[in-house]
């Protein structure tokens, strides 16, 4: 019997990629991966008790591209000098 192509294509394979901690840094990002077609979602991280209030977002992309919006990612925040942090671990999907 001859499966349908859809149920061999792997999904849910997105990975966290990185914590930015400034509202204009994220527009550059989300600008940079828009312009090279790089499909992407953004979770809002929520603070811990004994964290300051602040905007914590977490970019998340397919594991597929991982390594060139990395690259995206770190000229603009080197070139800048905004804070970043990579995390670089498989999406924890609260939909599922």
């Amino acid at each position: 019997m001859n499966q349908p192509l859809y149920t061999t294509l792997k999904v849910h394979n997105e990975i966290e990629l990185c914590e930015i901690y400034d509202m204009e840094c994220k527009n550059l990002i989300e600008r940079a991966l828009l312009k090279e077609r790089i499909s992407f979602y953004i979770r809002w991280a929520k603070p811990s008790l004994f964290q300051r209030p602040k905007n914590i977002c977490v970019f998340c992309v397919n594991e597929n591209v991982k390594d060139i919006a990395e690259d995206i990612v770190r000229s603009i925040c080197d070139e800048s000098g905004y804070p970043v942090k990579f995390i670089l671990r498989k999406a924890q999907n609260q939909y599922l």
